[in-house]
């Protein structure tokens, strides 16, 4: 793939389409199973679940807590938090990293701000607003128990944060300053001018290194987990590779958690890290962990376009850009080549302002992206060719700066103007930046219980790897709030009425379930070396990911999907023949670590288009061409797809299970979302 293309999906564009009912795109895809739910949400009024849940768990006591042992994979916020905050409480924890240090966590990137519900500007804000705000950004696709748990910690992260030093911006009189994001019409963000996650992950990596210092954190960096340990139907420790040496090691515990983060990279270009994968959870759910949503892909609006061929990442642009940043793009087709200061305001078309006068260019992402992308497909796309299109709209800062001041703006976004000049060659001060939508965050992930606890007992999954909190589409500045919440203020709750029925039964690395779980690491090894074809791992990426963009994108249909599984299977087929490992495994081999990541998103990006084709409905950042109303918005169908899709492996070349969870509103209605 040498860009993310656009392609025009055929469609029966009127609104007269037959219902989903009628349908099941994906029958002969998949299996039905047996429906589940979420057993451990408790009942009663919205705002007091917490409170209950939190009092009806068990409780270890502290000379019990040194007793038992926890496995975190990952160091970002929910998985420094989580480490840091349960390390405090007395257990035992060993926390991996890929990286080389945990303040490399792909945390750092998300710089925008962070939700909280303290209403410090008195303009409506509450929780139950949050809660509301974050349900409808999703497309009414999230539970409604865990979402208002969310809003309600929310205000206790702030406090956290600030007892850390997280430097947060302030006003003049000393207060924490706040800011809009997308999708609300309330300032409720915190932010460290564009530093916000570098900042919080700064804060948490120090509350667990202190826990290092003292004895009760164990830290193992560039150690990558291949294989969860099962043993009686709980999760007992983890395989893990070291990196540097290529030494195969077993790491066992009382309990399992992860905090591995999303699988964004199964597009290949994307906005997060290089190394960011979805190994350690489609590991754990080849051993039988539920794969919740996994269609539920966020692109953002606010991305440095695609350039060329040469790209292996894409560079965000934080959305709290589009605070003082004005979108547009020519009105007329001829004028998309001209110097924009040269496009007088009559010949502008700020069409987000148009569309949605209520919200105008802070609407959420879904809806921004899509509409970003309509302007391109219309021929009104700026910035260089790329393949047969312009991907390009202006974000125009040239109003703020003439009401607000330079300094002021620069004060606000100095770090991300800079990184925009350094890239593009461009000064954003003088000349609007260029945007396009990109692959960012994933809604889908490891289906959890209200304890955060996978279909696997003892395995517990918290931040992006989990599909809990956010729906079809998460607001911004939720990502930074999600993981802090889970690592600080749910998982440390939860996870003890799981342990408080321990100290379980010792297991040692002579187990069968461990020499089982440790020899099929060895043999996967042994087969990438052993294939000896002659394509690199990289190229396969690359092709999962135009298929994945043009298939399973911004827009799908039941047709391309179809065509997208197709290829994928044979792109499979083709990767276990005649892929090409160099190196040894007994040494760094980064073309080995490429290898695994890559098989894992071979199966993953499967099983996201037969989750795309089965929900037959146009929901949040997904848009199913043949579902969608007379004026081209998204539209959902609540009698058909109101439910958590959660997919069960079945085994090699089986097709999966599906089981669906109902999703119940009692605290809210839902409604058709309008944003205008």
């Amino acid at each position: 793939m040498t860009d993310m293309p656009d392609t025009t999906l055929t469609s029966d564009r009127s609104h007269n389409v037959p219902s989903p009912a009628q349908y099941d795109d994906a029958s002969g895809y998949y299996t039905a199973g047996a429906p589940i739910a979420d057993a451990k949400a408790p009942d009663g009024p919205i705002d007091q679940r917490w409170q209950t849940r939190k009092f009806e768990a068990r409780l270890v006591n502290p000379a019990n807590r040194r007793k038992l042992s926890i496995i975190i994979v990952g160091t970002g916020l929910a998985g420094g938090a989580a480490a840091a905050t349960l390390g405090e409480a007395g257990y035992n924890v060993k926390s991996f990293c890929y990286q080389d240090s945990p303040r490399r966590a792909h945390s750092i990137a998300a710089q925008g701000g962070i939700n909280a519900a303290k209403n410090y500007k008195e303009d409506g804000d509450s929780v139950h607003r949050l809660f509301y705000d974050t349900v409808k950004g999703g497309d009414y696709r999230s539970r409604e128990s865990n979402v208002y748990r969310l809003a309600e910690v929310s205000t206790n992260i702030i406090d956290q944060c600030v007892a850390q030093g997280v430097p947060f911006a302030r006003e003049y009189g000393g207060l924490l300053d706040n800011r809009s994001f997308g999708g609300v019409q309330v300032s409720r963000t915190f932010y460290a001018r564009g530093q916000t996650g570098q900042q919080l992950l700064i804060g948490a990596y120090q509350a667990m290194e202190r826990q290092v210092k003292l004895g009760t954190v164990t830290e193992y960096t560039r150690h990558e987990m291949l294989e969860v340990i099962v043993v009686d139907g709980r999760a007992r420790g983890i395989i893990a590779r070291n990196m540097v040496t290529g030494e195969i090691e077993t790491h066992l515990a009382d309990v399992v958690v992860l905090a591995s983060g999303g699988y964004g990279n199964v597009f290949y270009l994307s906005t997060n890290a290089m190394g960011s994968n979805v190994t350690a959870a489609w590991r754990a759910h080849r051993k039988g962990a539920y794969m919740a949503n996994p269609c539920y892909t966020q692109i953002h609006p606010t991305c440095i376009p695609v350039s060329g061929d040469h790209q292996s990442k894409l560079t965000l642009m934080s959305e709290s850009l589009r605070n003082d940043g004005r979108i547009w793009v020519p009105k007329k087709a001829e004028d998309c080549t001209k110097d924009p200061r040269d496009i007088p305001e009559e010949d502008r078309d700020y069409y987000l302002e148009r569309i949605y006068p209520s919200f105008g260019n802070l609407v959420p992402r879904d809806i921004a992206s899509r509409q970003a992308k309509n302007m391109c497909d219309e021929g009104r796309g700026v910035g260089p060719m790329v393949g047969d299109f312009r991907r390009g709209v202006y974000l125009d800062f040239a109003d703020a700066i003439a009401r607000l001041g330079e300094d002021a703006v620069r004060e606000k976004y100095d770090n991300l103007f800079d990184m925009y000049e350094r890239i593009t060659g461009e000064n954003p001060y003088q000349v609007p930046m260029r945007i396009y939508p990109a692959v960012h965050y994933v809604m889908g992930g490891l289906w959890v219980d209200y304890d955060l606890q996978s279909s696997i007992t003892g395995l517990f999954v918290t931040g992006e790897a989990n599909f809990s909190d956010h729906g079809a589409n998460r607001l911004g500045a939720s990502a930074l709030m999600q993981g802090l919440a889970d690592g600080y203020f749910v998982l440390p709750h939860t996870i003890r009425d799981y342990l408080s029925e321990g100290p379980f039964e010792v297991v040692d690395e002579s187990h069968p379930a461990v020499l089982e779980a440790r020899a099929a690491v060895e043999e996967r090894i042994a087969k990438f070396l052993s294939i000896n074809g002659s394509r690199s791992v990289d190229s396969f990426h690359r092709e999962l990911g135009h298929i994945m963009w043009e298939y399973c994108g911004m827009e799908r249909n039941a047709e391309g999907l179809r065509k997208a599984i197709d290829m994928i299977r044979e792109l499979k087929r083709e990767f276990w023949t005649d892929l090409k490992v160099l190196g040894t495994a007994d040494t760094l081999n980064q073309s080995l670590e490429k290898a695994g990541r890559v098989a894992d998103f071979l199966e993953l990006g499967e099983l996201m288009c037969i989750d795309a084709l089965n929900r037959r409905e146009s929901c949040g950042g997904h848009f199913r061409a043949e579902s969608q109303t007379e004026d081209g918005e998204a539209l959902r169908h609540d009698d058909e797809f109101a439910y958590v899709a959660a997919w069960e492996w079945a085994g090699e070349d089986e097709t999966p299970i599906l089981h669906k969870e109902d999703l119940v509103y009692t605290a809210i209605e839902m409604k058709q979302r309008s944003y205008k």
